[in-house]
C-alpha cells in the first residue's frame, strides 16, 4: 500500500506562487501515477494535474495549463506542483491521489488528506 501526503498549502495574494508536495510512504516501489484534484466551496472535485511513473508524460486541466508544474522528485519520492500566477478562483482544498494502472487516467485511490490553498488580496 502506498499512502500520499500533501503539504505547502497556504495564504497567498493573486498573482503569487506556492508548491505543493504529495509525498509517498509504503509501497514506492510501485509503478503509478499520480494526480491533483482540488475542491472549491460548494463545487465539485476538479482535476488539476496528473503525472506518469517516470514523469515523462504529464497532463494539465485547460484551467491551470501554462500557470502550473506538475513534476516528480523520485529521490525522495514526491511529486510536486508549483502554482504561478494564482487567482482567487484557485482557492481549493488540494488533494494528491494515486492511479496503479499507471496510465494517468484513474481510477485514482489512495487519497491523501488534503492542503489548503487561499488566494486572496
Amino acid at each position: 500500500q502506498v499512502q500520499l501526503v500533501e503539504s505547502g498549502g497556504g495564504y497567498v495574494q493573486p498573482g503569487g506562487s506556492l508548491r505543493l508536495s504529495c509525498s509517498a510512504s509504503g509501497d514506492t516501489n510501485s509503478n503509478y501515477a499520480t494526480a491533483w484534484f482540488r475542491r472549491a466551496p460548494g463545487r465539485d472535485r476538479e482535476f488539476v494535474a496528473a503525472i506518469r511513473w517516470s514523469g515523462g508524460n504529464k497532463y494539465y486541466a485547460d484551467s491551470v495549463r501554462g500557470r502550473f508544474t506538475v513534476s516528480k522528485d523520485h529521490a525522495r519520492n514526491t511529486v510536486n506542483l508549483q502554482m504561478n500566477n494564482l487567482k482567487p478562483e484557485d482557492t481549493a482544498v488540494y488533494y494528491c491521489a494515486a492511479d496503479f494502472t499507471g496510465r494517468g487516467s484513474g481510477p485514482w485511490t489512495n487519497w491523501g488528506q488534503g492542503t489548503q490553498v487561499t488566494v486572496s488580496s
